[in-house]
């Protein structure tokens, strides 16, 4: 691998992701339930992934990033750059009983950039990923009457985590990898009063601000189980922290050009995340089959998150976990088009980490995904469809039902092969 290769490389990651930075703005949340803690928390998972359940724990591959665990990227081969960024769109239908008995619905579309990665190797036994993934999104918006007036509320913004990653193979079939993160992003909750008689209004905007860093860790061992068999197990660790950042209330009033602030704070000490176990396991049977099963677990309940004093909803959190299962199947990676295909199945269920009215809140949905490989390329255009429900229970409160359309473009190409003189 030669250096000039290297930086022509890392050039073009930086340019890739600076395309990323700038549409960071877009998520395709539309939840009433993202008005809770710190939104819907998302993972790590690439357009492949989701379209496996979203696993990736255990998941090792020369083909694909993975982003769930760090380990996974010293099985790059040593001539082959990686890069892969997917968007997706989201329909979404909303169903609600009011306490007096009425039956509510609704439908939106949205959607956008969903995340921005690349992996290169750093040497036979080494690789790097760098990559811009979403960590949580708020995306609602909602209103009813009140004595003449309306009030609304609406919900928007994300955190995001730029990341660098190394792994290295330590001896035949254990990895261990780290990667660290820049956690930022804002969170904003909005009230709005709009009086009928004379058209004046007011604002309460509450802002959420994270700038902060983090780290995951994660190992992998994989092993022969027969012939063109092989096993792996992967486990990863991200540990709890405070974040840095601040809150503060903006108060509009009329023109909304000159707001005062209020219950402005420091989010250290008052705002904190669990640390993060995931574990999987994965079979693969020789190049044609691959089955994974994860399990993610967070114990929310002992995070602090201090709010603002006008709040009238409670941030109380439950453990959240995850468990996750998926298949992917390739006939002949040298056979004709259709047998190059990857074909991709998965399904998972999963606790929240909100309680909404003394309400857990769930989330479970099914997906499946095809492969096209790009004639003459190793690039792959991975197109994935994902039906998922989101609901409060016991008492269901608001039941949401998502179906998510995914795209996302692996390029695969040997941008450090050595060049040969004649």
């Amino acid at each position: 691998m030669k250096l000039s290769d290297l930086g022509a490389g890392l050039a073009a990651a930086l340019l890739l992701l600076g395309i990323g930075l700038s549409s960071t703005a877009q998520n395709g949340t539309m939840s009433p339930y993202s008005r809770y803690g710190y939104g819907i928390l998302r993972d790590r998972a690439t357009s492949t992934q989701r379209s496996m359940g979203g696993v990736g724990y255990a998941m090792q591959s020369g083909r694909q990033i993975n982003a769930m665990n760090p380990a996974s990227y010293a099985a790059i081969d040593s001539l082959t750059f990686l890069f892969d960024m997917g968007v997706d769109v989201t329909a979404l239908w909303q169903s609600e009983t009011t306490d007096g008995g009425e039956k509510l619905s609704d439908n939106n579309f949205g959607g956008g950039l969903d995340y921005v990665t690349m992996q290169f190797p750093l040497g036979k036994h080494m690789g790097m990923s760098v990559g811009l993934v979403p960590f949580s999104s708020v995306g609602y918006s909602f209103g009813d009457e009140i004595s003449n007036g309306i009030a609304s509320r609406q919900g928007s913004g994300s955190i995001n985590e730029l990341y660098a990653g190394i792994a290295g193979n330590i001896f035949r079939g254990f990895y261990v990898g780290v990667d660290f993160s820049y956690m930022f992003g804002s969170l904003l909750n909005d009230s709005y009063a709009i009086v009928s008689s004379s058209g004046s209004q007011a604002v309460f905007q509450k802002e959420l601000r994270v700038r902060d860093w983090n780290m995951t860790a994660g190992l992998q061992y994989g092993f022969r189980t027969a012939s063109r068999q092989y096993m792996t197990f992967g486990l990863t660790y991200r540990p709890s922290k405070s974040f840095l950042g601040e809150a503060k209330t903006y108060y509009y009033v009329e023109n909304l050009t000159s707001p005062e602030v209020e219950d402005e704070h420091k989010l250290h000490h008052n705002y904190t995340m669990p640390e993060t176990w995931g574990a999987g396991v994965n079979y693969r049977i020789d190049t044609r089959w691959m089955f994974e099963g994860d399990f993610t677990y967070q114990p929310w309940s002992k995070a602090k998150f201090r709010g603002f004093a006008t709040d009238q909803i409670s941030h109380e959190f439950a453990n959240r976990w995850k468990g996750a299962a998926g298949v992917q199947y390739v006939p002949n990676y040298r056979g004709g088009y259709g047998k190059r295909m990857n074909y991709r199945l998965g399904a998972y269920y999963s606790r929240d980490y909100l309680i909404v009215r003394g309400n857990n809140v769930r989330e479970f949905g099914i997906s499946a995904g095809l492969g096209f490989p790009v004639p003459t390329f190793k690039t792959t255009v991975n197109l994935g469809l994902e039906w998922k429900r989101r609901e409060a229970y016991p008492q269901t409160l608001i039941r949401e039902d998502y179906l998510n359309i995914t795209l996302g473009i692996n390029f695969n190409e040997m941008w450090f092969r050595q060049s040969k003189i004649y």
